[in-house]
């Protein structure tokens, strides 16, 4: 007569940890205590990928209070390996939105003629790789040529809210440019109603209404005799609006071939969204992200 074999407990099986609180405190902090030997960033990870439940219910918030008596159980068979990130970075995410930074060469999202790799395609998996129900929206873009910081949304109520309210929850937009030859003056504004063109290239008319609105502030951060450097806000944010400003005051910016640009210094185009600073669409804080000015840009002033 074979005996039935006894059942083995949760804490029992090889992926499963299991543990009972026995003071008040938050999630992130007794999961460190009780995991040290697995570093910060790795407890992060299990949480953030849903493997840990508090009296059977999935919870990821660090700061989730525990009360005695509770039972947390963390899984390790529930590991889901997420591709790497290429060409992008992610500075922050939340619930509402993701911040990343972009490499020159991805595009921010796919057209009906490109299907390749994008940033959107990305963080797409990157969500659904927590949680098969979440998307990601997008929010602006930036040409696929130009680098730095662009932000997504995670549901569509806050896309909505982030694109209706724009011009208001965006504080600052702040980009560098590369341009050709050296720009006399040190600063400068530049207006214009902007159309785009049945072959989709952007022109600029000074004639009222003539388009839509355009407007771009510019100074000088340093120059040398071919190339000057120049930090770009802008006040509106229309399609390829600074590539067309650069070219309307003879200073292309450096690779850009479809506007004027001569100079094939850079392997790319000398553009990059620097500062990205809004209000939070959900909290209502102030956000600002700022990155470093590439290397490569700073390598042709001096």
């Amino acid at each position: 007569m074979h005996k039935n074999k006894p059942k083995q407990s949760k804490a029992s099986r090889p992926n499963i940890s299991q543990y009972t609180v026995k003071e008040p405190t938050e999630l992130l902090l007794f999961l460190l205590h009780k995991q040290a030997k697995l570093g910060r960033n790795s407890v992060k990870a299990i949480l953030a990928r849903g493997q840990v439940s508090v009296n059977d219910k999935v919870v990821k918030e660090y700061n989730y209070p525990l009360q005695p008596g509770q039972t947390v159980i963390i899984r390790k068979d529930r590991v889901v390996e997420e591709a790497p990130l290429i060409g992008l970075t992610i500075l922050h995410e939340d619930e509402d939105i993701i911040v990343i930074q972009k490499n020159a060469g991805l595009l921010s999202i796919a057209s009906a003629q490109e299907t390749e790799m994008t940033a959107y395609r990305q963080l797409m998996s990157h969500v659904r790789a927590k949680d098969p129900g979440s998307r990601v929206f997008v929010v602006h873009r930036l040409d696929r040529d130009t680098s730095g910081i662009m932000m997504f949304a995670k549901s569509e109520k806050v896309q909505q809210l982030l694109q209706n309210d724009w011009q208001d929850a965006v504080k600052e937009r702040t980009y560098v440019a590369l341009v050709e030859g050296k720009v006399k003056k040190p600063e400068g504004t530049i207006s214009s109603w902007l159309r785009e063109s049945s072959t989709l290239k952007m022109y600029s008319s000074q004639r009222p209404n003539d388009g839509q609105h355009a407007v771009t502030h510019y100074k000088t951060i340093q120059s040398s005799s071919s190339f000057t450097l120049l930090e770009v806000q802008l006040e509106t944010g229309r399609k390829n609006q600074i590539r067309v400003h650069m070219e309307d005051i003879g200073h292309p910016i450096v690779g850009d071939k479809k506007y004027g640009s001569k100079s094939k210094a850079l392997n790319r185009l000398g553009l990059h969204a620097r500062v990205l600073a809004f209000v939070h669409p959900s909290t209502g804080q102030p956000m600002r992200f700022e990155t470093e000015i590439p290397k490569a840009f700073l390598a042709l002033i001096r």
